[in-house]
């Protein structure tokens, strides 16, 4: 749990290195919490499609706006410490954290986006450079910080 709540505790920190299992553990709560909002906002409507109807502007009240709402705020909220642990991500592959802008440009370029967002996603599985790069040490090396300070 530590791991994916570092990056809430690094919230606008864009220097320095992310090691993959912070990144990805960050990823696993993202995705969590997600799929329990939209699991959330869906049963509010069950009850209709239950019944076989089709969900009318009506039936789009209550629940699931608040939960469309809760879930807005959220992302608002948690846009910032994901946009930093993506640039300390490429930071530890010793990339500029400018590469994301242009991953974000390329993917809305039709065809050519899932090309981009699959390469981005293969980048993010691999491993960082050993050992000291430009933008700091190792976080994985004995002389990093403190993960759990």
């Amino acid at each position: 749990m530590d791991w994916m709540l570092m990056p809430l505790r690094r919230y606008a920190e864009f220097s320095g290195r992310s090691r993959r299992k912070e990144y990805w553990m960050f990823a696993l709560l993202m995705a969590i919490i997600y799929t329990l909002a939209g699991v959330l906002m869906i049963s509010s409507l069950w009850p209709m499609i239950a019944a076989g109807q089709a969900p009318t502007a009506e039936s789009f009240t209550g629940g699931f706006l608040a939960g469309v709402v809760l879930l807005g705020l959220f992302t608002l909220a948690i846009f910032v410490p994901a946009l930093a642990l993506t640039v300390r991500r490429l930071h530890d592959r010793d990339l500029s954290g400018w590469w994301y802008l242009g991953v974000v440009i390329l993917a809305q370029v039709p065809y050519l986006g899932p090309v981009v967002n699959l390469a981005f996603l293969v980048l993010m599985c691999l491993p960082g450079t050993p050992g000291p790069n430009r933008f700091s040490p190792d976080p994985k090396g004995a002389e990093s910080y403190e993960a759990f300070a």
